[in-house]
């Protein structure tokens, strides 16, 4: 599995990409910068890739879980509930492609502000 890390506000964090074609076309994309939109304990921006819904798509996923959500051809990272959750687990707008999950805890990204610039890129082996 590849890593990457993602880099918004001083927040410096680490995700697993999935070996399916969003993780793979996303893993060929990088590096890249965007600046991030909130949506309850979710962030999301648009990057430069285009996958369509995969079979598996949903719009329950975990906390941690990162997806491809491809009507904005945005990545999520989701780490609490969002504004449409029926409980604490985070809930997608549309049906997302889960495409990775984050390797550590991702509270700090509750206090970010709208249009934070993110970068992501390839993990250093070792970081």
């Amino acid at each position: 599995m590849n890593k990457i890390k993602i880099m918004i506000d001083g927040i410096s964090l680490i995700a697993v990409l999935e070996n399916n074609l969003t993780g793979k076309k996303i893993w060929a994309a990088l590096p890249f910068e965007a600046q991030v939109t909130t949506w309850g304990d979710e962030i999301y921006f648009e990057i430069p890739v285009t996958v369509e819904q995969e079979p598996d798509a949903r719009v329950d996923v975990d906390v941690g879980t990162l997806g491809y959500w491809p009507p904005g051809k945005a990545l999520c990272i989701f780490f609490g509930p969002t504004p449409i959750s029926k409980n604490e687990k985070p809930r997608a707008a549309s049906p997302v492609n889960v495409c990775g999950r984050m390797t550590v805890a991702t509270t700090a990204l509750r206090n970010l502000p709208e249009g934070a610039r993110v970068r992501v890129e390839r993990a250093v082996a070792g970081k």
